[in-house]
């Protein structure tokens, strides 16, 4: 490898190490909203292959943030980031109380392609202002924005723009950005291009406009009490790029609220005071009997379950109502094992047209209609003559002379009970 290669490649790792390395300051005012961009650019070239300029690379990047030396962030401090391809956002309010005192935030980057990281801090100086805290202050709740929407620069300049122009300031400051999430709001379901909602707090120095004050009025708190929309004058300044929820707006003037401060105990040294030393309990423990907690916990419990026995057995046996009782439920078993041990032995009586029929002149046995063997559940409901396949004709003797006559019977199933019914009576012989 030549010079000229060895220079250039220890510039290139000089480089890196230094990107790596480098802290960034950032000076937020207390009291105003503070926005820092964690952009995907500036952290690609720290990966490798380290691209060259004008090349382009769509490694999926997520961003890590926390005060160094702690696992978590500041509490006024909060981080997004949508997807992997999109950049991270930190966003708070910064107040007095962190004015002179740098925060150092460690910033870890991870490709999610190589697996390989980078680490750079961001200072955070916060300056303090006379203006704040701004005495009028007043929260507007947008439908159609998410947090990282409404963090962009262009986006949050229109909207103040806009709040400028009905409330006529001489000084307007973005105070907070809040995502509806954060307040107990539910995660939109995923159609028709629902959003999450975000709160903003905005801060002026004069007070509030009369078209602010026009969601107080008794006819919109009435409406508001009736989820309608209430009627406000400069809703169209708005309406254009952002849906307000009028009902939700808060109005707050700090010159009027009274400070409430509470009162703490002096925390003192944290040093025990010195009572002696201590005295541990001594080794032989007295004998303790538990024959009184043996009644309490068993022999209470038999006694009522004796009595109540006792009183349950007089009431059945010995009085009258309890007799009746007794006797009614043995009659009751009697009866039920009479029945079962008569439905193991009972038999279906054949019908009439299953009988011998008897000659009345002759007295010979006629054989019935159908024979032992027939199954009777073929049999159609109703018969007719056209179906009768065995007819039986009998002979019947006539008053005087040799002459017979002839009956027909045939089988007939109405309801389903068999029965037979004389048909025709046959011409005289």
């Amino acid at each position: 490898m030549d010079s000229m290669g060895v220079f250039v490649w220890l510039i290139l790792v000089i480089t890196i190490i230094s990107r790596s390395h480098a802290d960034r300051n950032v000076y937020p005012s207390a009291g105003v909203l503070f926005v820092h961009v964690l952009e995907r650019e500036y952290f690609k070239g720290e990966f490798p292959p380290y691209p060259k300029p004008g090349d382009t690379s769509n490694d999926p990047i997520t961003f890590n943030t926390n005060l160094k030396g702690y696992p978590d962030r500041p509490g006024w401090l909060r981080y997004i980031q949508r997807t992997p391809h999109s950049d991270g956002v930190l966003y708070g309010s910064p107040t007095a109380e962190h004015v002179g005192k740098p925060t150092i935030i460690e910033i870890t980057a991870y490709n999610r392609r190589t697996f390989e990281t980078a680490r750079h801090n961001l200072v955070i100086n916060i300056m303090g202002t006379e203006e704040f805290p701004l005495p009028y202050q007043a929260e507007f709740y947008i439908k159609n924005m998410n947090v990282e929407e409404m963090l962009a620069s262009e986006v949050l300049g229109d909207f103040l723009g806009a709040v400028k122009n009905v409330w006529q300031p001489e000084r307007l400051n973005a105070i907070n950005i809040t995502s509806a999430l954060d307040r107990g709001g539910r995660v939109p379901l995923p159609i028709n291009n629902l959003k999450e909602g975000v709160y903003v707090m905005v801060g002026a120095d004069v007070p509030f406009s009369s078209c602010l004050r026009e969601v107080e009025t008794p006819q919109n708190q009435l409406r508001c009490s009736q989820e309608m929309e209430p009627v406000i004058t400069c809703d169209k300044k708005f309406r254009m790029q952002f849906h307000i929820d009028w009902c939700k707006i808060s109005l707050v003037d700090i010159t009027k609220v009274v400070p409430v401060h509470n009162s703490r105990p002096d925390p003192g040294t944290g040093v025990l005071p010195d009572i002696g030393e201590y005295n541990p309990p001594s080794e032989s423990l007295k004998s303790r009997d538990y024959f009184a907690d043996f009644l309490v916990t068993l022999a209470v419990p038999c006694a009522v379950a004796l009595v109540l026995f006792v009183i349950l057995g007089y009431s059945m046996c010995c009085r009258r109502e309890g007799v009746i009782q007794l006797v009614h439920h043995s009659s009751i078993q009697k009866s039920t094992k009479e029945l079962r041990s008569m439905s193991k032995h009972r038999e279906i009586s054949w019908p009439l047209s299953t009988l011998p029929v008897f000659n009345p002149v002759s007295g010979e046995v006629v054989p019935p209609i159908h024979p032992d063997s027939y199954e009777s559940t073929s049999m159609p409901l109703m018969q007719t003559q056209t179906n009768l396949q065995n007819q039986i004709q009998i002979p019947q003797q006539q008053p005087s002379g040799d002459n017979y006559s002839m009956s027909t019977f045939r089988r007939l199933e109405v309801n389903g009970i068999p029965e037979e019914r004389k048909v025709a009576e046959a011409l005289n012989l």
